[in-house]
């Protein structure tokens, strides 16, 4: 049986053949087609892939090639294996824990598009929690932001943050990204401190995230810095909790 997509082509077509006299091994070639057509969504969340043995036989490589491509993507995060089903594009996001990106950047390296729905801008006095982790004086002006952020249309979590009032020029600069206002302002934060807690979802947090109440859920805290030390974002992050791994690499010594 032969595969097809949405279009009515097989995927192999849309592969393209692989070289065989490259010096580049098969294996690879196929692993960053299908990264690629994964990242143009050529293949969406929640794909079906061809079973490893009509692939192999489309493409005219061995079914070792198929596995070791595919299993590579796996390792990545962006195939799921499913014992007596298949291969999946993944619809779980990894969120590396030890790189500072923003939810905008994570999304598109998935070939996700990102989008956001505004819930609540305004300015204020920085509260008594605030003025501590951001190590500002009482009475300090702060922009606070609060939005759902979703992943192509479909919620994945609820954002609030807090700036300082001196780290963008006016509170309608941020627009769709965050990141992107810090970054034209000169202010984008180098490093961050981030913690991450178990929650169970509110009535509200679910109704936005489309989950149901009690659900698991995570919640991020990050305090980012400039270069100089000083601390200008403020933010937790309540993540759907079968939408998200947070994943780290460590290393001895």
């Amino acid at each position: 049986m032969s595969a097809t997509t949405s279009g009515g082509a097989t995927l192999a077509a849309l592969l393209g053949a692989l070289d065989a006299q490259s010096s580049q091994p098969l294996y690879l070639q196929l692993q960053q087609a299908l990264r690629r057509a994964i990242e143009q969504r050529v293949l969406g969340p929640e794909t079906a892939l061809p079973p490893e043995r009509v692939l192999a036989e489309e493409l005219g490589v061995s079914r070792i090639t198929v596995r070791k491509a595919i299993d590579g993507l796996a390792a990545e995060g962006l195939l799921e294996k499913r014992q007596g089903a298949g291969n999946f594009v993944c619809t779980r996001i990894d969120k590396n824990f030890a790189k500072l990106t923003s939810f905008s950047e994570d999304m598109r390296a998935r070939g996700r598009s990102p989008s956001s729905v505004w819930l609540k801008k305004s300015e204020g006095t920085v509260s008594p929690e605030e003025a501590l982790k951001l190590a500002l004086s009482p009475g300090t002006t702060v922009y606070r932001f609060e939005r759902l952020r979703l992943a192509d249309g479909h919620p994945m979590a609820i954002e609030r943050c807090t700036l300082a009032a001196w780290t963008v020029p006016s509170l309608t600069a941020v627009d769709h990204s965050l990141y992107d206002a810090l970054d034209q302002a000169g202010h984008r934060p180098v490093r961050a401190l981030q913690r991450l807690h178990a929650l169970l979802l509110t009535d509200e947090q679910a109704r936005l995230l489309e989950a149901k109440p009690r659900d698991a859920g995570l919640l991020v805290e990050r305090l980012g810095y400039l270069a100089d030390g000083r601390a200008v974002e403020l933010s937790q992050s309540i993540y759907r909790g079968d939408t998200y791994d947070f994943v780290a690499e460590l290393n001895a010594g």
